[in-house]
């Protein structure tokens, strides 16, 4: 049997996914349940989650699950809604809020830093924490996927963005080197300059590319799955997988236009 050919276990195992409606999230999520793993969609779109799961190869193991994780109520909920499932062994958090250009160092206000941060980080933390915890009290091995950010260290304009993605960097090296132990892998996926979710594309930024041409959440997906599968990627943890097409290769940002 090929080794590539049953990356994972669906008599065993089961996913969680944030940011599930949309962008990096979808192409992620459908390609779980793609690999006959049940997959819980979380997003805080209704409609982008139906439409996800319909668009999904198959959707009878695809999970809706609808509310907003600046919320900690909503991350109680989620917790919730994935020990009804009788477990999460792989976890993807790709939840992020859209950003706007407009907001840098000396525009952003405080509801837009809080939420960025609240839903990049404080949700992923207690998330992966709160599921690791049942995966311990099992006695199951697990896998978790950040998704960040090239921002994570390299300026954006964007500041509650760039350091929210720098700090969920770190957050996978705390949590890969704290539950290593119990066979859980904690491990980053580092998009570039993708044309989805939160990030609106200019096409000029090709040129800046050494593939040349944006990239596409399709393009994250197969590399997420390899790092998730315990076959695939078992001993591999704490680390950051750069999908950018060569971009990292290059900064084409400039400082931000200010008014007078």
């Amino acid at each position: 049997m090929s080794l590539l050919s049953t990356p994972f276990d669906p008599a065993r195992d089961t996913a969680l996914v944030t940011g599930a409606g949309n962008g990096i999230g979808r192409a992620i999520a459908q390609a779980l349940v793609g690999e006959g793993v049940r997959t819980v969609f979380a997003d805080m779109s209704l409609e982008r989650v139906n439409a996800a799961i319909s668009a999904s190869g198959r959707p009878e193991l695809a999970v809706p699950w609808v509310g907003d994780l600046a919320r900690s109520d909503a991350c109680d909920a989620l917790l919730a809604a994935a020990e009804a499932l009788g477990g999460v062994t792989h976890f993807v958090h790709s939840a992020s809020p859209p950003r706007r250009e407009a907001d840098h160092a000396l525009a952003v206000d405080r509801k837009t830093w809080h939420e960025m941060h609240a839903v990049n980080l404080d949700a992923g933390f207690h998330l992966a924490r709160g599921l690791a915890k049942r995966l311990i009290a099992a006695k199951r091995p697990g896998s978790f996927l950040f998704l960040t950010s090239l921002h994570a260290g390299t300026p954006r304009n964007l500041p509650h963005y760039s350091t929210a993605k720098a700090g969920m960097a770190m957050l996978v090296k705390e949590l890969a080197k704290t539950l290593g132990r119990h066979d859980i892998r904690v491990n980053a996926l580092v998009p570039g300059a993708i044309a989805a979710g939160g990030f609106v594309a200019d096409a000029s930024l090709a040129k800046h590319i050494p593939l040349g041409r944006l990239g596409e959440a399709k393009d994250l997906a197969p590399m997420a799955l390899a790092v998730l599968s315990n076959k695939l990627s078992g001993y591999v943890t704490g680390a950051a997988f750069v999908v950018d097409g060569g971009l990292s290769l290059t900064n084409w940002f400039e400082p931000p236009e200010l008014d007078d």
